[in-house]
């Protein structure tokens, strides 16, 4: 009994059709392979100079990959810029902040989102000036308001204006947390209503637990923007215990203080050293959080 034939495969035909999916994919993968090469470098080029020492330095034949590297600019850094110290003070008044600033432009935005006051216009009017008036022009009047206050220079410059959501880019965020709240089905909260609920329990119990996208989008926002600010620190709001991004942005003069100046090798590797420190924390909770942050991205529909 013969066998039956199995039926011959065209190679070069099956190889043919497939060519121009295969060059597609080539092209995009080199073209993913460049640009983020293109984002990478700057936190390439910091990882490799923090560890370099002067003879790596002067090597021209090894620049990415050096034969010696050693951990002395991070220790250098530690120190000169008191890590510790600036990165509790970061925490207590930045990071602290930021997270009150969650919460309540969350409130304020649920007010604006679902009822109707009198006035409404002539505060979303206001709502949207303060995304367009920056905080220099009004940094003086500020200043004079918390020396009047008997709050300055103590952590309560950041508190108190996340606490009445006029915080930093509280705007922004309250119009995020608005345009994601106008999309809420009107029939859950009628439901609430009709069980009795109030509107401080429909907003704990089903605004808020249902809003968990839009939390995760803001609170990366906010915590990005008061990690990175250094304005209202700078005006001698905190002369005491200053914060991370005032110690970075006075690192070249306390460089210059001990006797590194930028004409010299070794500014390079501390340089490097002091903003790797800075971002690895914001890196890696971007890390972490990568996922749901892109996903809640796309939910709320930010762009540009």
């Amino acid at each position: 009994m013969r066998k039956p034939k199995r039926p011959q495969v065209n190679l070069e035909g099956a190889l043919a059709k497939r060519a121009p999916g295969l060059l597609l994919s080539a092209a995009r993968l080199l073209f993913l392979i460049i640009v983020g090469f293109i984002v990478l470098y700057p936190l390439l080029y910091m990882l490799v100079y923090s560890l370099k020492d002067r003879e790596a330095l002067l090597d021209m034949e090894h620049v990415w990959v050096p034969l010696t590297y050693h951990f002395d600019n991070f220790h250098e850094i530690w120190d000169l810029i008191s890590f510790g110290a600036s990165l509790r003070q970061t925490l207590v008044v930045q990071v602290l902040s930021a997270a009150i600033e969650v919460f309540v432009c969350a409130y304020i935005a649920y007010g604006f989102a679902r009822f109707r006051f009198r006035g409404k216009p002539v505060f979303t009017f206001f709502l949207i000036l303060s995304l367009l008036v920056p905080v220099q022009m009004y940094s003086l009047s500020m200043s004079v308001n918390f020396r009047n206050l008997h709050i300055f220079n103590t952590p309560f410059v950041y508190w108190l204006p996340s606490i009445f959501g006029v915080g930093i880019r509280s705007g922004m965020m309250i119009f995020i947390y608005q345009q994601f709240f106008l999309g809420l089905p009107k029939e859950l909260e009628d439901a609430a209503a009709i069980d009795g609920a109030g509107p401080l329990t429909t907003f704990f119990k089903i605004a808020l637990p249902s809003s968990g996208v839009v939390i995760t989008t803001v609170a990366v926002l906010s915590f990005v923007w008061h990690w990175n600010e250094f304005y209202l620190a700078s005006l001698c709001f905190l002369t005491d215990d200053a914060p991370l991004s005032m110690m970075m942005r006075f690192l070249p003069t306390r460089l210059e203080q001990i006797g590194v100046y930028p004409t010299w090798p070794t500014y390079t590797t501390l340089v490097s050293a002091a903003c790797l420190l800075y971002v690895v924390i914001p890196l890696v909770l971007y890390v972490i959080f990568q996922r749901n942050f892109v996903r809640s991205i796309d939910r709320v529909g930010i762009t540009g």
